[in-house]
């Protein structure tokens, strides 16, 4: 659900599609994987720590695809990348840079992707 943080969805429809998510990655018996698309520019938000929370305690297989790479220098995309991981708390977890649109870092994305559909 890229985008669900700045949808122009009313807070109710907001609720009722955040109960239909959780319901399907709940009851969701073949989730391989969970690619979680943050914007490297942006601090993550208080949805999106919300939502790593719960996949944490719903214990379901993921990594952080973090997108828009291309958009910042080439020199600080792993300051960004290490930034989302302080934020979380992360240690052991992938996070990767990605840009679709330059087509930059998309080799290790399919790679880290391709160990949990194999």
């Amino acid at each position: 659900m890229p985008g669900y943080g700045y949808s122009e969805m009313s807070k109710k429809e907001q609720i009722e599609s955040g109960k239909f998510i959780e319901e399907y990655l709940v009851k969701g018996k073949n989730i391989r994987l969970i690619v979680f698309l943050l914007d490297i520019r942006h601090k993550p938000t208080e949805d999106d720590k919300l939502m790593y929370e719960f996949i944490l305690k719903e214990n379901l297989p993921f990594i952080i695809v973090t997108n828009k790479a291309d958009k910042i220098a080439v020199t600080k995309v792993s300051d960004e990348v290490n930034k989302i991981k302080e934020f979380f708390g992360i240690s052991y977890s992938t996070v990767i840079p990605f840009s679709s649109e330059r087509k930059i870092y998309t080799e290790d994305t399919w790679k880290e992707i391709e160990k949990f559909i194999s």
